[in-house]
């Protein structure tokens, strides 16, 4: 019976080992969750974590309670110097705890449908076209999760995903917000309007003031890419463009910042 041979003198390398060699990280992957808000959210949020990466030594009670709670849910739990810590994180925040965990589950565009028609409401979404920014996709699904929206709706391609920056950055929210991946966002958004719910695109020229929208019917909110705003083809198929009126000597607000305005301002009209 042949056997395959390893290599003389090259051991396997455990994932956190090849993470302590590099100085920078390299591009994130989905699956690891940084900080104590991020892994207890998902612990809450019953989704599956292999293995927690914790500072030896740290004798916090919270960071021992939560990787007590961790091991109780079937993690295993490893001890680790401070340093690979270091190297092992995409935020530069981990507070002393890195989870592995399982890869978000995405939704469809009619999964998104169907929360809301689980809860008799009409759809309220986010469509974020384009954008690069981890910390505006992680804002936008905490202020989505907050003001009691159905999902987001992101690209797969020219656009960041749900790594742990944005884990980070939505303080556990993903674990609570649908978030649909899509191909095309201009199909995605032909594929709403056919049933039923009107585009509104953000614009700093858009031909309405936010406050004239009827954001009380089934609704989704375009936010463009940080730089470039919305592509011309997104644009083209927005039933309504909206602007935030501006007071100010700066004209324009951070992506996040403007879907939480707009957001807030579809509670306030549903609200009554």
């Amino acid at each position: 019976m042949n056997e395959k041979r390893r290599p003389q003198g090259r051991e396997p390398q455990h994932r956190a080992d090849r993470f302590a060699q590099r100085t920078e990280p390299a591009e994130e992957v989905e699956g690891q969750l940084e900080g104590r808000n991020a892994i207890t959210e998902a612990l809450k949020s019953g989704r599956t974590i292999d293995k927690v990466f914790i500072a030896a030594g740290d004798t916090d009670r919270g960071l021992q309670r939560l990787a007590a709670q961790a091991k109780e849910a079937g993690a295993v739990v490893v001890p680790v110097d401070r340093r690979k810590l270091d190297a092992m994180s995409f935020t530069r925040a981990h507070q002393g705890i890195i989870a592995l965990a399982a890869a978000h589950v995405y939704y469809t565009i009619d999964d998104l449908l169907e929360e809301a028609a689980s809860r008799g409401e009409a759809p309220l979404l986010v469509i974020c076209d384009e954008l690069s920014d981890p910390h505006n996709l992680g804002a936008i699904l905490r202020s989505a999760e907050c003001a009691g929206a159905h999902g987001v709706i992101i690209p797969k391609r020219r656009s960041v995903g749900l790594t742990a920056t944005v884990a980070k950055a939505s303080a556990g929210a993903v674990e609570y917000m649908k978030v649909a991946r899509v191909t095309n966002i201009s199909a995605a958004i032909q594929e709403l309007k056919e049933k039923g719910v009107w585009i509104y695109g953000t614009a700093a020229e858009g031909s309405i003031p936010m406050y004239k929208a009827d954001l009380t019917g089934p609704a989704a909110i375009v936010i463009g890419n940080e730089g470039d705003g919305m592509s011309q083809l997104v644009r083209k198929n927005c039933d309504v463009m909206v602007h935030i009126p501006m007071k100010g000597r700066i004209n324009s607000l951070n992506a996040s910042a403007a879907a939480s305005i707009l957001l807030y301002e579809a509670v306030r009209q549903r609200l009554g």
